[in-house]
Order: structure tokens, then sequence, then C-alpha cells
């Protein structure tokens, strides 16, 4: 290290290899950190105070073993995105030499005695930190930083506003599709590819549809109704006989709703379906979900045979038996109630009596 960065920066620094840029006219860097250094590095801002003196919000715990059990469980392909903090104290790069006092690339020093905040990535350092305490050969690893000179409260209170707000999150459609790595999500993937009703009708990016897309349902609609028949939370390996009782659940309900034959049959379009009748709406779909789990484990021997009852519903909008459960003066409803009350409902139409677990949704309309 030469003598001059000694002098400007003090005795006892870190340094790291790094990039020097420009941005909003003023400087910052790009450093990899062995991962073993980022819970020395970086503190956690005072959560005693309130938030108008914080630059950060509170760390939430539940979050933390998701993202360590992540990396555990991944430790060849796990990926982190960059975190990003702000340095209350002495801060100097050195360019290399060969490339002159104007060189982008160079060596960090931050003095030992200033103060790092994180602007954006709390919860990924502290996963870190627990991950290391599980496995410590994770320290010699690297992430890398983009450090910032603190330029006081408001100005990091600002950073991490424009962080989070301009950040746009991948709709949950788009999370299954791409998810490789949860057995579950890849399951639903493949199936809509067996299932006729579901062959190019399913809306693999977007989680709602608009007038006029040629779709007749979405991915995640699918996949949360999937896991309403299983009695599941999104997580488990699914055994080879439960894949099986999902395939056959999703023909069955699909030949018994006459407007999905319609559609398989091309005698009316998705579109005309989804104007007229609740069959593909999202809430339905987990209702049929729910609809299964019960008939399944109530009726193991002859299940598909209550489920025949669908075909003399009328599924239409206009229907008076959806009003206040699944519609409210035309608009669909979306929430939880209305789709156990129009489980119940459905269940009622086709001649099954609701149990006690049942009929106390009734009493919370």
């Amino acid at each position: 290290m030469p003598k001059n960065s000694e002098t400007a920066v003090g005795s006892e620094v870190y340094g790291f290899d790094g990039i020097r840029g420009i941005q909003a006219g003023r400087e910052f860097y790009v450093a990899m950190c062995p991962m073993k250094i980022i819970p020395k590095l970086f503190v956690f801002n005072d959560f005693d105070i309130p938030p108008e003196l914080r630059a950060q919000r509170i760390l939430r715990n539940s979050r933390i073993p998701a993202i360590k059990n992540y990396i555990l469980h991944n430790p060849d392909n796990y990926i982190f995105s960059s975190l990003t903090a702000s340095v209350d104290g002495v801060m100097r790069f050195e360019p290399f030499p060969a490339l002159g006092p104007d060189g982008k690339l160079g060596r960090l020093y931050i003095s030992m005695d200033s103060r790092l905040l994180i602007n954006d990535g709390q919860h990924r350092r502290k996963a870190i930190e627990e991950a290391l305490k599980e496995k410590p050969e994770l320290g010699h690893e690297m992430i890398s930083v983009v450090f910032f000179r603190d330029d006081g409260l408001k100005r990091s209170q600002q950073m991490f506003s424009d962080l989070n707000k301009n950040a746009v999150k991948p709709t949950k459609s788009l999370n299954i599709l791409y998810d490789h790595r949860d057995t579950f999500s890849q399951f639903v993937v493949e199936m809509i590819n067996t299932i006729e009703i579901f062959k190019k009708r399913v809306e693999l990016e977007k989680t709602t549809l608009s007038n006029r897309t040629t779709k007749a349902f979405t991915l995640n609609g699918i996949a949360d109704a999937t896991l309403e028949f299983l009695g599941l939370n999104k997580g488990r390996q699914l055994s080879k006989e439960e894949k099986e009782a999902v395939k056959d659940f999703w023909n069955t309900i699909s030949k018994n709703i006459p407007q999905w034959e319609m559609v398989v049959r091309g005698k009316i379009a998705p579109e005309e379906m989804r104007k007229e009748y609740v069959v593909s709406h999202v809430n339905m779909l987990n209702v049929f979900g729910k609809l299964g789990y019960v008939l399944y484990n109530e009726f193991p021997k002859n299940w598909k045979e209550k489920m025949t009852g669908l075909k003399d519903i009328d599924w239409s909008r206009s229907n008076p038996i959806w009003e206040g459960r699944l519609v409210m003066r035309g608009r669909m409803l979306k929430n939880t109630l209305a789709i156990e009350l129009t489980t119940n409902t459905v269940l009622q139409k086709i001649g099954i009596e609701l149990g006690s677990d049942r009929l106390k949704f009734e009493k919370m309309k």
C-alpha cells in the first residue's frame, strides 16, 4: 500500500480491489469483499430510535432463515446482488499505477474507524452472518459491495427510498416459471402442458389477464389451486402418487365444467368464457382446489362421481348464487372469505352436507 494512502486513510484500514465510477455527480466504488468480513464491516442502524431518525427499516428476523438456507442448500449455484452501503469516515481510492491518476481500477481503502451503514441488503448481510456460523468455509467467497460516501441522514434515507421505490419485483407467475430449484413449481409448469384445457391457454408471466388476451388462466392461479387440492404449502417435494392425483383432479374438473369443454372444442373463445362465466377466475380455481381436497379425502372411492354434479351448476356471472360470495354488484371479490363461502356454495350444489369446519365461514359473512 502506498505511504500516501496510509497517511490519508489511517494505519488500520480495510483494503479491497475496486472500481471507481461517477453517478449523479458523485464518486462511488464497487469492491469485492470476502464474506467473512461482512458481519464485522457493517453495523445495523439503531432501531431503538424512531423511523424519522434512522435510514433503514427494522430488520425482520423471520426472513433470515430462508435466505440463510438458500446459501447453505445451494453452495454451488447461489447468487446475491450487491450490497449498497454508505461510509461515514475516511475512504480513499488508489488507481493502479499503470492506469494513471484517472484510472477506474485500483484499491479502495476504508479506515476501520469509519461507520458503514447498509442502505440496501441488511437481510442478506444478516443471513451471511448466520450461514457462516454453520459453514465457515463460505467466508472465503466474495460478494460485491457498492460504497457511497455518507452525506448525512437525509441523503441515506433518500438512497433507501430510491433503491426500494424503483425496484420492480417479478410476478408470482414468473417466479414459478423460472424457479428450477423448486420441484413443485417445475411440476406445475410441466403439468399445464399435459392437461388439455391448459395447453397454450395459460398466462406464464402476468398474474392478471387483460381483456384482450386469448389466455384463460394464470400460472400462479393454477399453482395456488393445486396447493389447495393437496392441502400443502409450497416447498415440499411431491410424491409420484401426489403428482398423478393432481393430474387426475384437473382432468376430472375439466370434463365436468361445460365451459371448459366448450373452449377445448373451440365452441367459445377464452375471452368470452372469462367475460360471461366465473369458471376461470383465480378465486374459482382456488374453490375448485378446496372442493377437490374435500371430495378426494372424504369420498376417496367415488370422488369423481361426486364431481359430475358440477355439470348442473349455472356458472354465469349473473347467477344470483354468487352474489355476496364470489361477486359483489357485478365485480369479482378477491378475498379469502369469498373463496371459502363459494366453496360452501359449490359443495351444497353437488349435494355435500357442510360440516362444522365449513359452517364456521357462514358466520363470518
